[in-house]
This record gives C-alpha cells, structure tokens and sequence, in this order.
C-alpha cells in the first residue's frame, strides 16, 4: 500500500521535496505500525505462556495433592528454573524432593520459600531437620509453621501432633547412649538370623514366617509371634511332657500394631521386644518391659532410645550375658533386600553423652553408628570383646549342623535334611511346607513394606495401595493355616513310621 502511494507521485519542479515529505511521512506511519505489531505480538505471546505456565502449575499442584510426588518433582523443576524466585514454586519443589526422599537437596528451596513467609514451608523445613537430626532448628520452624496457621485461623491440629513427634525424638537425640559398637554385618533379611551367634546359655532364635521364636535356656518356654487379625502379636508357650502348651496372647502388650522379635533375659522377667505403634522414631523400634507376676501382665513399655532405634526399622536386640555381648537388627542405610546386624557391648547401666558438652555431629555420629569405630572408648575393652565374638564364631561354625533347616519333630529328634525323614509321605509333604514357608515370609515382608509406604502416601497414593494390602491381609492367614496344617501332618505321618 505504502510502495503504491509513493508511485503515484508525481516528480515536477518541486517534486524531490514534495517526495522527500511524503515519504517520510509515510515511512513514520510504517515504522509506527511495525512497533504496534510488535508490541501486540509481544502481549499475545506473554498472555500465551502466562496461561500455560498457570495451566502447567496448576497441573503440578494436583500431582502434588494426589500423592504423585514424582511427577509433580518434574513439573515443579521445570518451573522453578522459570521461576526461581517464587516462594509458591519453591516451596512445591522442596516439597517434592523431600516426598521421594532427596532430603538435602530439598532444604534451599525449602529455605527460600521460608523467607518468603511461605507458611507450608515451615513445616516441611521442620520435616527435613528433624530427618537430619538438626532437631532444634526442626522445632523452631514447627513453631513458627503454626503461629502462622493461628494467625490465618487455621486449623493446628495436623501440626501440633507432628511437632509432639519431633520433640520426643529431641529428647531422645538429646540422651543418646555411650555404647562400644565392635562389628556390623550386612545379611539378606530373609536369613539374618545366621548373624546373631549366641551363645547356648542365653537359648535359642528361631526364625518364622514373619517373626521370630525366642526358647528360654531350658527349653521349656517360648515366647513368639504371629500374625493375628492382620498384625504380628506376641504370645507365650509352655512346655508339656508330649509338646508345647497353647499359645497364650501377651494381651498386655498387643496392640492395634505390630508387635514383633521378642527376647526374654535370664532373669525371666525383662522382656525385649519391637513394636511399630505409638512411640517409635520411625518403622519398627526395640522397647523393653518387665513381667508383673502379682498381675500376671507386663509393665509400660519404654523406648530405650537412640543409637539403637532411629528412623528406619530396628529390631531384635538380644543380650548374651554369658558372653557379654549384645546385638540388634536394622535396615537403616540398606537396600530393601539387607539389613544390618550391629553387634555390641552392654552397659551395666546407661551411660549418656553430654549434649550441651559435646560437638552436636559427634553426638549425631553415635546417634546413627555412622561409624562404628567411633564408638570404641576403650581399646582393651573393645579388643576383649571382639575376641569373645571371634571364639563364638568358631565354636558355632564347629557345632553347626549342616543341614537345611531345623524341624524340632519332638523331644528326642530334631531334623535338619530331608533325608532325616524315614516316611517319604511325610518327606513330600515338608517340602510343601517348605515352599509355604518361604512364600509366607516374601507375602508378610511385602506387607510390611506396603503398609509403611501407606503411611508416607496422600491421596492416590493410598488408594492404589488399598486392594494389595486387604488382598496381602486375607491371603497371609490363610497360608499360614496351610503351613500349620501341613506340620502337624507332617510330625504325625513321621511318629507313626518312627514306632513300627
């Protein structure tokens, strides 16, 4: 249009100048309409990715709702390097990174949402702290989190239990126990009862689908679990003249958790024991009681506190004092396959780290047996201790039946081949049992595993782990009716072909 116009001008006398005006006239209107366009590109476009980065934030905050943590974790990094300004943003991402368990990568972001005063950041800074045993600086960022939800008129309930937590675990990491560490050992989960090498003085560990077995020295009494109702409970077993007593329910001591891998000291009365409810650090935590013989009950349990409990799972914590020595179980730091047995040197009476005293990463160290030659105080006491182990070890390895497993058919015959078996129907027949019995403990394990994922899921989350875990509840009792069954048939068809 503009090329047109200037063609029409007609160039007489005065023509260059009356061409120089024109054409600068119109070149202004051009240069104007080019800005305009550019300017009115410029806001379609910014409106454009104003609403795909809300439509695309929204999106990752529904994630987020839903329990979707990792795909929530990839939006949100996406938008976060779009805008690493926004406390919003930051917060979601921090958030996100600590949902999938990258605790220390989540802290900046979490950080610079907190300055902003962005109120969920407080309490998953207090989240991340507490994991990283900074304890005081998780209780502050709690308290600060929910003067700002009472400013807001909002409800504290969520928050205050969660700080409760948190200020239990401050206490223990505050009263963290002296204790000389002297090996570790990492075994498979299924078989880690081959680590504990104690001595016959102290009894017997016996390994089942699930739990454990503890029998007293004499023989004459056991104390066990299993599962009952969809929990693992504790019961005792006295010995008769033709077998064991009926399994009489530790009622004062069950509860709606799982109650697991008991161990009675000598005395009789000092009960051991790993319980996933109320009072634990995180997953399964050792606590200890004594019997009542007047109320023919146990007393409250009690906590014995770190390094022992932590986070993860822990779990039976038995103490041979012949040999002076004691060992407990835990997954922390492991892969979902292993765990570790620690093995130590029992106090006589607990003795604590002074924590106003001590460097607090000296006191995390031993909190966490990050090392376990930290622990170790007293070198002589320390090299005695490890030679017990080290006789133990050789005297076991001497002693050890080779065989299989250990099927206690009665009092005079305890089997550990196949080949033991003189009937081939009752042969057959424990190979079944067997079968059963490896596939009871991978069926009771994934259990476990599943319900501790539901209580760190929202949402989605919990809904698709729902028909898994009620289909793992209904099929774990009934094979472990089947493997009952199948024993007692078992110890019934070998009797019979023992007395022809």
């Amino acid at each position: 249009m503009i090329l047109e116009k200037i063609k029409e001008i007609e160039l007489d006398k005065w023509g260059k100048i009356q061409f120089n005006i024109v054409f600068l006239n119109l070149y202004i209107q051009f240069k104007r309409l080019e800005t305009m366009k550019k300017y009115i590109f410029s806001f379609i476009l910014s409106l454009c990715i104003g609403s795909l980065s809300a439509q695309t934030l929204n999106q990752a905050k529904k994630l987020f709702d839903n329990g979707e943590y990792e795909p929530a974790k990839e939006a949100f990094e996406k938008l976060v390097k779009r805008s690493p300004s926004s406390a919003e943003i930051n917060y979601y991402y921090g958030a996100c990174c600590y949902e999938t368990g990258d605790v220390e990568k989540a802290l900046p972001y979490l950080e610079k949402s907190a300055k902003r005063n962005y109120i969920g950041a407080f309490r998953y800074l207090g989240k991340a702290y507490a994991d990283l045993y900074r304890y005081d600086e998780a209780v502050e960022n709690y308290e600060t989190h929910i003067e700002w939800l009472n400013e807001k008129n909002r409800d504290t309930e969520l928050a205050d239990a969660e700080l409760s937590e948190i200020l239990k675990k401050a206490r223990m990491f505050k009263s963290v126990e002296k204790v000389a560490v002297i090996d570790s050992f990492v075994v498979n989960k299924t078989q880690f009862l081959e680590a504990y090498r104690i001595g016959k003085e102290t009894g017997q560990l016996i390994q089942t689908a699930g739990g454990t077995i503890f029998e007293n020295e004499l023989g004459d009494k056991r104390i066990g679990s299993e599962m009952k109702d969809s929990l693992m409970q504790l019961y005792s077993q006295a010995k008769l003249l033709d077998g064991w007593d009926k399994k009489v329910p530790a009622e004062s001591l069950n509860d709606s958790c799982n109650i697991n891998y008991p161990f009675m000291m000598g005395d009789g009365i000092t009960l051991y024991f790993a319980s996933d409810g109320e009072g634990t650090l995180g997953g399964y935590d050792i606590f200890v009681t004594r019997y009542d013989s007047e109320d023919n009950s146990y007393l409250r349990p009690d906590n014995i506190g770190m390094p022992f409990n932590s986070t993860a799972n822990d779990y039976l914590y038995v103490i041979d004092e012949f040999n002076n020595l004691g060992w407990f179980a835990s997954d922390r730091n492991q892969p979902e396959d292993t765990v570790c047995v620690y093995v130590f040197i029992p106090n006589e009476s607990k003795q604590t780290y002074n924590y106003e005293a001590t460097d607090p990463q000296i006191i995390k160290d031993a909190a966490t047996l990050r090392s376990i030659r930290t622990t170790w105080t007293d070198d002589t006491k320390v090299q005695a201790a490890r030679q017990r182990l080290a006789n133990i070890q050789l005297a076991d390895k001497e002693n050890k039946p080779k065989g299989e497993f250990t099927f206690i058919l009665n009092d005079r015959f305890t089997y550990h081949n196949l080949q033991d078996f003189r009937s081939t129907e009752a042969r057959n027949s424990y190979r079944q049992v067997l079968q059963k019995e490896k596939d009871l403990n991978q069926l009771t394990q994934s259990l476990q595993q599943k319900r501790l994922q539901y209580g760190s899921e929202n949402g989605l989350g919990k809904k698709k782990l729902e028909p898994s875990i009620l289909d793992l509840e209904k099929r774990i009792p009934q094979l472990m009716e089947e493997v009952e069954k199948v024993t007692l048939e078992v110890r019934r068809l070998e009797i019979e072909r023992l007395k022809r």
